[in-house]
């Protein structure tokens, strides 16, 4: 079992760490390019469709960090569960208390500063989360060196 936690953890926080990486990267920055006249509409269905890709890895992910702080693989120190859940807050938080903010002006059409704050502060979520598929990673290379007798 702890093993199969690990294991989601990884899989659920790289496949979030590759999506915030294209959303910061391409998508976000492209808001800008849809014209006025629709970004409205825009917003709606990107904050719509986002969150039938995002919700359930989310949810997964908070899940399993939760299972990891309690179920890990012997081989596995503490602080990487605790680093790993220290880095999901930053990334719930931030996306709480800054993003859907930014989200919300959004919705009534386009507005430079909220967009410039989105694309800006979407830098702390994306470098939490890259952090985070790091330190699993490691949790991951600990636990595979541990069952080959490398650990």
């Amino acid at each position: 079992m702890p093993t199969l936690v690990l294991l989601a953890q990884i899989a659920t926080s790289c496949m979030l760490t590759g999506l915030i990486w294209t959303i910061q990267v391409v998508h976000y920055p492209l808001f800008a390019s849809v014209g006025a006249d629709r970004f409205a509409e825009y917003e709606a269905s990107h904050s719509r469709l986002i969150t039938l890709v995002v919700g359930p890895l989310m949810l997964a992910e908070a899940a399993t960090a939760i299972a990891f702080l309690a179920i890990r693989p012997p081989s596995v120190p503490m602080w990487i569960p605790l680093a790993g859940a220290a880095l999901l807050a930053v990334v719930w938080l931030t996306t709480a208390f800054v993003s859907v903010p930014c989200h919300a002006r959004l919705a009534d059409g386009f507005d430079v500063e909220a967009h410039r704050r989105l694309v800006d502060t979407n830098w702390i979520r994306t470098a939490a989360w890259s952090a985070r598929a790091a330190v699993l990673l490691l949790a991951g290379w600990l636990a595979l060196n541990a069952v080959r007798g490398d650990g």
